[in-house]
């Protein structure tokens, strides 16, 4: 999986702030959707890596619950976890139990689920509550 990342890195598009992600997000099934962050002028137009990836894959038909595990990279030797606006997507399309495997350039992995990245999420059951 360290090839793949390295190698798709090589897309991001990072002018502004020089931090380019990649992303695989796995299906239950073996599908792999890729996606790298794209920056623009205007921040908020860009997009991250890993929500490209899970937008890719709703885009083709995927649902909630057919995530298996999302790998993520960046060109540094930190562990690179989403932003807390990816979080909150990958919340909504994977179940608790989900892995987000972070892949660091000096061979070292650090696994989380979705469960640990977002204890506290808000979805589908805070809004039927809703006067």
């Amino acid at each position: 999986m360290k090839e793949k990342l390295q190698k798709l890195l090589n897309n991001s598009y990072t002018p502004y702030y020089n931090y380019p992600v990649a992303a695989i997000v796995i299906m239950k099934d073996g599908t792999e959707f890729s996606g790298v962050n794209v920056e623009t002028s205007s921040p908020a137009s860009g997009i991250c890596a890993e929500r490209n990836a899970l937008y890719s894959a709703v885009t083709s038909g995927y649902k909630k619950g057919d995530i298996k595990e999302i790998h993520i990279m960046s060109k540094t030797e930190e562990d690179c976890f989403p932003c807390f606006i990816c979080r909150h997507a990958l919340s909504d399309f994977c179940d608790k139990d989900v892995l987000v495997v972070s892949h660091t350039y000096n061979d070292r992995t650090a696994s989380h689920t979705i469960e640990e990245l977002c204890p506290y999420p808000f979805g589908d059951d805070n809004m039927k509550g809703s006067l």
